[in-house]
């Protein structure tokens, strides 16, 4: 799950600023140009594919409005603590070589490390009942058939389901690099081979297999990583999210902002930067065509790609010109998908260790009942209604460079669902000056969310040194998402039926990155970059960087290789007219 920073202290005291800075201050006078490339946004997406982008010898400029690159990967601290505001966790980047694994090694250089949660890395809290989502297939399935008798088929084609939708998965990727005239093929393959069930909701798709409401809302339990309920999201993005975690969760050490701290020297190394407080103001037409960018400060900047990680709604209703956005469908097109949920986010912050406290490496998901479509709906249809889900994470349990950094602290983050309209009477007042009304809102809220946390952790009570909640008016500030979403796109059936979803864009020179091309979270929005990547050098030049990236068996071999370079070819479309 992820979220951004805002400032409601228990102790009241004023925030202090955070000096964790990755990437460079923009200034005009900093720029290097010419550039093959223009990144706008610093998230995981933009970030890679601008390092692979670099690895094909492309030098490349990555513009970041926020003080510090990342998107949601980034970290900020704050009176002495440290918190993460989107990487959780991680899946997928254990010892087993696997894709997501092979690919965080190749743009960090190798220099990113993971730590291993608990085995149970996620606990489904349904009222007073507690289930383990366990690492590893087999010890999945066992913990669950332990506790749900008799259902052990059930669990195992439940799995057959989820490992369907990862065979998929490179037809949806080809989909989006093929040109727009193949997608008869492609509706025809997918409608003579796919399964009935892709298309539909989650709850359906586990409503085939059993009626054991309980059962289903355990499996279900992560639903909140993807921001849509499993009556309402895709069994697509419920099958990715659980096959990502299915053998078990991990921590970057040292902590989130590592991420972009490992990648941007990658970026560097073909003469491109990341440049932060680098507002842009909009695209930049020559005719039809994309050439560039023009910033907040009246400076332009021509190169012959521009690709945009700054989300759909953004980069079509903001950046582009309208009557450019107009004129190639894409106000029509913006009409079939909405923005995913917003959300709060609780920071605390204790004056002891995790160990100390006895923190866990393990999420906990706390839901008042099994019925999660029902308390979703009342509480968004009532703020004081009870939280419908409740997730609590604890980084500086999961990360083992944490109390190097700060002796004797720890914190813990809690995160809940949120509704925009809350808050949407203050969403023209400044940041951090908008009044008692809001903070007293923010002050309740607070003291609802430490509640559930003493409730499962009773020694806490007492110990909480520090704390400030972030609204969704947080992440519209900092992220610049207008209704505070933290997903992007919803991920409903109908998200993976749009085929304009795509790395190219029908405006020639403008390109799409990050979770909205592909799916949402780090890992998805990650693979977003690549497929962009992809898009931007051709298929020989792309085919042959991915085949670098994924043939890496080690860290240290990603790392020694991604200072290499391609030669130019005649299939590299940044060169193109």
């Amino acid at each position: 799950m992820s979220t951004s920073e805002s400032s409601v202290s228990a102790n009241r005291s004023a925030p202090q600023a955070s000096r964790l800075r990755i990437g460079r201050r923009y200034r005009a006078g900093r720029l290097d140009g010419p550039y093959d490339a223009i990144v706008i946004g610093s998230g995981i997406g933009g970030l890679t594919t601008a390092a692979l982008l670099s690895a094909a010898g492309k030098k490349v400029l990555v513009l970041e409005q926020h003080y510090t690159a990342g998107g949601f990967t980034h970290a900020y601290d704050r009176n002495g603590y440290e918190w993460d505001v989107g990487v959780h966790y991680i899946g997928d980047v254990g010892g087993h070589p696997t894709m997501t694994r092979k690919l965080f090694d190749f743009i960090s250089g190798g220099q990113l490390q993971w730590a291993p949660m608990d085995s149970t890395y996620d606990r489904i809290c349904l009222g007073h009942q507690q289930y383990d989502l366990v690492a590893g297939r087999d010890a999945f399935v066992a913990e669950l058939a332990r506790r749900f008798p008799g259902e052990r088929p059930v669990i195992e084609a439940y799995l057959e389901r989820v490992m369907a939708v990862a065979k998929a998965m490179p037809v949806i990727t080809l989909e989006k690099l093929f040109p727009g005239w193949c997608e008869p093929l492609f509706r025809l393959y997918k409608k003579l081979r796919w399964p009935d069930y892709l298309n539909k909701t989650t709850y359906q798709a586990l409503r085939e297999l059993t009626d054991n409401e309980e059962l289903i809302a355990v499996l279900t339990g992560q639903w909140g990583d993807n921001g849509m309920t499993p009556k309402t999201g895709s069994f697509i993005i419920h099958a990715l999210i659980a096959k990502h975690y299915l053998y078990g969760g991990y921590y970057p050490v040292g902590g989130a902002s590592r991420m972009a701290e490992t990648i941007i020297p990658q970026i560097q190394k073909s003469g491109g930067e990341v440049f932060t407080y680098a507002r842009v103001d909009t695209l930049l037409l020559d005719g039809a065509r994309v050439t560039g960018v023009r910033m907040a400060d009246g400076t332009e900047i021509t190169a012959p790609a521009v690709i945009s990680n700054a989300g759909v709604f953004n980069t079509f209703e903001k950046l582009l010109p309208q009557s450019a956005a107009s004129a190639a469908g894409y106000h029509r097109a913006l009409k079939a998908v909405k923005p995913s949920m917003s959300h709060l986010c609780l920071y605390i912050g204790l004056r002891s260790t995790a160990a100390e406290l006895r923190l866990p490496k393990t999420n906990y998901w706390l839901y008042p009942s099994a019925d999660y479509e029902a308390d979703t709906a009342a509480f968004l249809g009532d703020q004081n209604a009870e939280i419908p889900l409740v997730y609590i994470s604890f980084p500086s349990a999961k990360d083992p460079d944490f109390e190097r950094r700060y002796p004797g602290r720890a914190t813990i983050e809690i995160v809940a669902p949120a509704k925009y309209e809350w808050f949407e009477h203050w969403q023209q007042e400044t940041w951090g000056k908008r009044g008692e009304e809001y903070e007293a809102l923010k002050q309740q809220f607070s003291e609802r969310l430490l509640e559930h946390l003493f409730k499962h952790f009773p020694q806490l009570r007492g110990q909480v040194d520090y704390c400030e909640l972030s609204t969704p008016l947080s992440t519209r500030h900092f992220c610049e998402y207008r209704r505070g979403e933290i997903y992007g796109l919803d991920h409903d059936p109908d998200r993976f039926a749009q085929t304009w979803l795509r790395p190219k864009t029908r405006i020639p020179g403008l390109y799409l990155t990050g979770q909205d091309i592909m799916s949402c979270g780090v890992a998805g929005a990650m693979f977003g970059g690549l497929v962009t990547a992809q898009s931007l050098l051709g298929w020989r030049k792309g085919g042959a960087l991915i085949g670098r990236v994924f043939s890496a068996t080690s860290a240290e071999s990603a790392g020694s290789k991604v200072a290499q370079r391609l030669s130019d070819d005649t299939g590299d479309r940044l060169q193109g007219s």
